[in-house]
C-alpha cells in the first residue's frame, strides 16, 4: 500500500470509539452500510481485519487495536494543527517547547524561564523526562531547547550542542532546629545526620559524594530522590539536611521555611541549555541563555 485513505481511518476510529456501526453513523451523518463498506475497503488496502464478531457486537483485533493506537494520534496531532493555525493570527504567539531533564532542580528552571513567562507573546510548553528521552525529541525537532544539570553526551545520536548557562555551588539546608544544631562545626556536622539526597548516578549525587568522601563525611541518608521539587517539599516537612543550588538558595529558603546550614563553594553543579543548532537561532531561547548567564549566573 503506497498511501492510506485517512477518510476511511477516520470512519474505523469512530466506530472503534463510538462501540458500534450505529452510533458512529448518527456522529458522522452517514448510514451504518457505508460506515461498513469504507472499513471493509481499509482492511483490504492494509491487509488486515480490524474487527471481529464476538455475539453480536464488533471488537477489536489485535491488528485493530494497534491501528486505534496509530489513529488516536495522527487524529491528535491532526487536532493540534488546527489549533495551532487558529490560533495563530489572533494570539500570534510563539511558542516555545522546553524539555527539562527531571534531575534539573525547577527552582533554577522557573529563574531561566522568568524572562519568557514575562513575555505576552510568547506562549511556553514544558515537558519534563530523563535527559536520553527529551534528546530524542530535539533531534526530532519537538523541542526548542533542553534543560540539564548534565552535558549531552557525544554519543547521542542527534545532532546536540552543549551551552554552559552557568555553575553554582551548593548550600545545604534544613528545618530550623535541625539547621542550628548543624552549623556547629561545619562540615563536619554532617556526619551520621538525616539527608535526604537526589538520586544516585545524578549529577548532583556525584559530585556530593566525592565532597562528603573529601572531608570524610558519611550522612545517613533517609530518603532519595529524582525529582529535587520534591526532595525540598519534603524537607520542610520531614528532619533531614537537603543540598539547595546557592543561585537559587533565598527563594528555596522563602518559600519552604528552611534555614542555611552552609555552603560547599568547592562542590559545583552545573547548568546547560541543549539545542540541536551550535549558533541560537531561536529569538526566545537566545534570550534565555543570555539572561541566565549574565542574570541567574553571573
Amino acid at each position: 500500500m503506497d498511501w492510506l485513505n485517512y477518510h476511511h481511518l477516520r470512519y474505523f476510529w469512530t466506530v472503534a470509539h463510538e462501540g458500534g456501526l450505529q452510533k458512529a453513523a448518527e456522529k458522522l451523518h452517514v448510514s451504518p452500510p457505508s460506515i461498513s463498506a469504507q472499513i471493509r475497503e481499509l482492511e483490504a488496502a492494509l491487509e488486515v481485519k480490524l474487527f471481529r464478531r464476538l455475539g453480536r457486537r464488533n471488537v477489536l483485533t489485535e491488528a485493530g487495536q494497534i491501528a486505534l493506537r496509530h489513529a488516536d494520534e495522527i487524529f491528535s496531532l491532526g487536532n493540534d494543527l488546527v489549533r495551532a493555525l487558529q490560533q495563530r493570527p489572533t494570539t500570534r504567539a510563539l511558542r516555545l517547547h522546553v524539555g527539562v531533564a527531571d534531575s534539573f532542580p525547577k527552582l533554577v528552571t522557573h529563574a531561566i524561564l522568568r524572562p519568557a513567562l514575562a513575555l505576552p507573546t510568547v506562549h511556553v510548553v514544558c515537558r519534563e523526562g530523563k535527559i536520553e528521552d527529551l534528546l530524542a525529541q530535539l533531534g526530532a525537532h519537538r523541542l526548542d531547547i533542553v534543560l540539564a544539570d548534565e552535558p549531552a553526551s557525544s554519543s547521542v545520536k542527534y545532532r546536540a550542542f552543549n551551552h554552559l548557562l552557568g555553575e553554582s555551588g551548593i548550600t545545604f539546608c534544613a528545618q530550623r532546629a535541625l539547621a542550628t544544631k548543624l552549623r556547629r562545626q561545619f562540615p563536619q556536622s554532617l556526619h551520621e545526620a538525616p539527608a535526604l539526597l537526589p538520586a544516585e548516578n545524578t549529577p548532583l549525587r556525584r559530585a556530593l559524594e566525592s565532597w562528603f568522601r573529601a572531608r570524610k563525611v558519611v550522612p545517613r541518608v533517609v530518603a532519595e530522590f529524582e525529582d529535587l521539587a520534591l526532595m525540598t517539599v519534603m524537607a520542610s516537612l520531614e528532619p533531614g539536611f537537603v543540598p539547595v543550588p546557592t543561585v537559587v538558595l533565598g527563594e528555596a529558603t522563602e518559600r519552604h521555611g528552611l534555614e542555611a546550614i552552609g555552603t560547599a563553594k568547592d562542590c559545583r553543579a552545573q547548568f546547560f541549555a541543549i539545542t540541536a543548532e551550535r549558533k541560537i537561532t531561536h529569538p526566545v531561547v537566545s534570550l534565555l541563555t543570555e539572561s541566565a548567564q549574565k542574570l541567574v549566573f553571573g
